[in-house]
């Protein structure tokens, strides 16, 4: 509900409007975009619009409270124990909420202003999407990012930060690189300021991010601002010594930071200083192409059959966030990723140390967010013994790394900078575990954390709590036995505090005793039983009461103390856990290269691609999950110098191994397979993990280009086929030398002519302007007939063997062209009615045999090279000789028929005859 929503209050009405409900309005106002959760005793309450959105978001009922402008209040409310799960859905669906705490006890309001003093509340936090910080909200095992884009000098920046756990960093990069970013980063929330999210580059390129967005005044994204922020979160005088950021830079981080503090009302979580991402210093990897290859969520969306499920070997949450983000960034330095191969490299060949550091982080929570809620005030006991029993694993790691070396295995410096990052935590640790008993409540208010024998004033007094319960039980035995009822109890409750409760059949034996006849004072009647009090009971309540409220006391100074304790080492904590992170990563893709047989790339700065035995890691995991037959492994060679001979290995001749590979085969062959196998052997290759092959040499990728597969946008009025051809526009248009390209059955979706005419087309311009590694897999048999004039173009085909009718897929890559596609034999298993299937045939053979195949042949002489080049090359050679023609002649000496003649001979040129 916003103000303008609301109805507006007459004067009248405000007369009439309860101090509660003018309380609630006053705090609405100030947060009009969001859901707020009023704070009323042990429920949250919303009301008007409010109610009414979240009643039905949450299927909760919807009910009224009093009446205001002359109409009913609609209000619904969740208990205040379970808010998380609600909040939790709340956001899911687009939501934000405003907590609205009460800030005082109401006991202690009504004592010190009246009976009928209103509590006093307020909003002590916004949670939103970016801005999460409870394990009920988050998934331990990816991140939450908050992204914030700024523009500045002409420059664009992107920063971003998991609110979790600290992690900051940011980004220059240009407009069409923002989708790709975005793609890999998937923020749960994007802040971008009014007028850049309307400026129509920036606007096309947020059209998929849509839900995401939040729109902040420009106001909050200016540079000199956000680098005085950064300053005093930092306290430097400089920002000097993180980094040289830009004005863009500053911006997108100010406004960031500015967001969370607003966010967190003033609580600003630890946030790590600014690391600042080289522009290129990541595979550049788009939205389309991480769907078409399933990185992280498969084309139905979920988990399970993506190639994140398969390489996840983590055993921490925070080890699982980091892979992920590895996978998500593929590095574009050699060296690198050589740092992070040899750092899996000591753990593949030294199984004691992958064994004892494994079974070390089994044990450690989650660290970084543990720390992050303390941080900002939304800690428990719980998350104090988290970093209390993950810094315990800190020395015995350190132990299993040691001993490792000692086996003759010599760590790399990646794996030493872990282990000394790992740093002594033993006064912190030793402190927490006196401290905390063993049984830990989820939040502090509830006491009862700390262990006995820790602090001796707590012990006093839950020692005169628990002995003035024993006083209580024992005045209950006494009355029992003066009043020979058998079924008189004490009870408890926090409206009456302590009470003698007796059935209503036993009433009258204790109503005798009342006034001067006796010690009982009656307080409550009931349709079954009848309740008493007593003066001794009201002594020993006062006494309980009073222990009690000294113990929590003592517990919360107590647990204050705690968290000032860890906070104050709170930079060495997240140095100790980023380092464990490192660990599971590296240990877990050792674990992983040793049990599915991956081995070391090597990565390099030449233009190779050279695969020996390369496997798809999902299918091949799939296959030994069902008990199949063994996936079927492909070497793959794209090779700049194919006519020299430059990259061919293994005695292959250097013609077969071009850069640009056409491929064709019958559908079921396995060309999608081969092509997406590679695609992933590259990724991983790149974000340091052994590969599913026996050997791979790949030249840096600085972009990954994948079309495969069909699919449709119908929410933007795409086709499939409009789809299909965005996708590859976006590939031709953007792919450079350092590119790998892979490309499905282009052109499929249209008519035959239309279809064979693009991709003849993209071919020649693949070849000649992007002049990237590519594969491209067609069923368009013409297109062979290319590689007679296209010097880098190699034709290759997925193996089949014919026998006695039956077509058996070899699933294997050979070089040559398939003489033809099987698809009648496909549609065969498929099902399709015999008779259709024989039709079918009959047609087929009456349309081979009229095949113009000749003429193809002779269309690929006639017609000219793609003439265009990405650096002008073909023009600038017409330029040339043109330029040379003119400067050799003498226009005072030509006569009328040399100038006629010269001028046939320049059109000519031009033409390129």
């Amino acid at each position: 509900m916003n103000e303008t929503s609301r109805p507006q209050t007459a004067p009248s009405d405000e007369i009439r409007t309860t101090p509660m409900m003018a309380q609630y309005l006053e705090v609405k106002r100030a947060h009009p975009d969001a859901l707020l959760f009023y704070r009323m005793g042990d429920f949250y309450e919303l009301f008007f619009d409010d109610a009414v959105a979240a009643s039905a978001a949450l299927d909760i009922a919807l009910t009224k409270r009093g009446k205001h402008n002359g109409e009913e209040i609609p209000m619904c409310g969740v208990p205040v124990h379970a808010a998380d799960s609600y909040l939790a859905r709340l956001i899911r669906e687009g939501f934000r909420v405003a907590v609205c705490e009460q800030m005082e006890d109401p006991t202690e309001a009504r004592k010190a202003r009246g009976s009928k003093a209103l509590v006093h509340r307020d909003v002590v936090r916004i949670v939103t999407p970016g801005t999460l910080t409870e394990d009920t909200l988050l998934d331990a095992r990816r991140h939450n990012y908050l992204a914030s884009l700024a523009r500045a000098e002409g420059g664009l920046a992107l920063a971003h930060v998991d609110v979790s756990t600290g992690e900051l960093s940011v980004r220059s990069l240009h407009e069409p690189g923002l989708p790709a970013t975005l793609a890999g980063l998937e923020p749960g929330e994007i802040l971008v300021g009014e007028a850049l999210a309307e400026a129509p580059l920036i606007k096309a390129a947020l059209a998929d991010f849509a839900p995401a967005l939040t729109p902040l005044p420009t106001s909050r994204f200016d540079s000199e601002n956000g680098r005085r922020r950064l300053e005093t979160l930092y306290n430097v005088g400089s920002l000097d010594a993180y980094g040289a950021f830009t004005r863009a830079e500053l911006a997108a981080l100010g406004g960031l930071v500015d967001y969370v503090e607003l966010t967190q009302k003033g609580k600003l979580p630890r946030l790590a200083p600014p690391r600042r991402v080289e522009e290129g210093a990541v595979m550049a990897i788009d939205a389309a192409t991480r769907r078409n290859l399933e990185l992280t969520r498969s084309l139905s969306g979920e988990r399970k059959g993506t190639l994140l499920a398969v390489i996840d070997q983590t055993v921490t949450g925070a080890g699982a966030r980091l892979l992920a983000g590895h996978l998500a960034g593929p590095l574009t330095d050699p060296a690198r990723i050589a740092e992070r191969l040899d750092m899996v490299a000591f753990f593949v060949e030294n199984e004691g140390a992958r064994r004892g550091v494994r079974e070390r982080l089994k044990r450690c929570p989650d660290l970084e967010r543990a720390l992050s809620r303390l941080t900002v005030g939304r800690g428990g006991p719980r998350d104090l013994a988290a970093l209390r029993d993950g810094l315990d694993q800190a020395a015995p790691m350190r132990l299993a790394i040691a001993e490792g070396q000692a086996a003759a295995f010599e760590a790399p410096e990646g794996i030493a900078a872990c282990a000394r990052d790992l740093g002594d935590h033993g006064g912190l640790v030793d402190k927490l575990m006196r401290a905390l008993a063993a049984d830990l409540p989820l939040m502090a208010r509830d006491g009862g954390f700390i262990r006995q024998g820790f602090a001796a004033e707590l012990d006093e007094q839950i020692k005169l709590r628990d002995e003035s319960r024993r006083l209580v039980a024992t005045l209950e035995a006494r009355h029992r036995e003066e009043t020979a009822t058998p079924s008189l109890k004490i009870r408890h409750n926090n409206v009456l505090g302590w009470f003698i409760e007796v059935t209503a059949t036993h009433a009258e034996k204790l109503m005798a005793k009342t006034g001067t006849n006796g010690p009982f004072i009656h307080r409550q009647t009931m349709a079954n039983a009848v309740r008493f009090t007593t003066a001794e009971l009201g002594e020993l309540e006062e006494r309980i009461a009073r222990a009690a409220e000294r113990a929590l006391v003592i517990e919360l100074e107590i647990f204050g103390e705690l968290v000032a304790l860890a906070v104050g080492q709170a930079e060495a904590i997240a140095t100790a856990a980023r380092a464990m992170a490192s660990l599971d990563v590296a240990a877990g893709l050792g674990a992983l290269a040793v049990a599915r047989r991956y081995n070391r790339p090597t990565v390099d700065d030449s233009l190779v691609f050279e695969i020996v035995g390369g496997r798809h890691p999902v299918v091949e995991a799939a296959l030994e999950k069902s008990n199949e037959a063994g996936f079927v492994a492909n070497d793959c060679r794209l090779n700049v110098d194919a006519r020299t001979g430059g990259g061919a290995t293994n005695g292959e001749d250097a013609e077969s191994s071009g850069r640009l590979w056409l491929l064709t085969g019958p559908n079921m062959a396995g060309k999608s397979t081969f092509l997406r196998q590679n695609a992933l052997i590259a990724i991983l290759a790149q974000m340091g993990s052994y590969v599913p092959a026996e050997a791979a040499r790949i030249g840096v990728v600085d972009r990954l280009f994948s079309r495969v597969g069909a699919a449709d946008d119908l929410a933007r009025g795409r086709s499939t086929f409009m789809v299909e051809m965005v996708e590859t526009a976006a590939i031709l248009n953007q792919a450079g030398e350092r590119a790998l390209v892979i490309l499905d059955e282009i052109g499929r979706g249209t008519a035959t002519f239309d279809g064979l005419s693009i991709a003849w087309a993209a071919i020649e311009h693949l070849h000649e302007v992007n002049r990237a590694r590519a594969l491209f897999a067609t069923h368009y048999h013409e297109l062979t007939v290319l590689t007679a004039r296209l010097d880098a173009l190699t034709c290759h085909t997925m193996q089949v063997k014919e026998w006695q009718g039956d077509v058996i897929f070899l699933h294997a890559v050979a070089a040559g062209a398939a003489d033809r596609s099987y698809g009648i034999h496909v549609a065969r298993l498929a099902g399709l009615p015999a008779s259709v299937v024989e039709r079918a045939d009959a047609v087929l053979k009456v349309l081979e045999a009229d095949e113009q195949s000749g003429d193809l042949a002779r269309l690929a002489d006639d017609l000219p090279l793609f003439s265009a080049s990405a650096d002008g090359r073909a023009e600038a050679g017409v330029a040339a000789e043109i330029e040379a023609e003119l400067a050799s002649v003498n226009p005072d000496e030509l006569s009328p028929r040399a100038a006629l003649e010269m001028v046939y001979r320049l059109v000519a040129l031009q033409r390129g005859e």
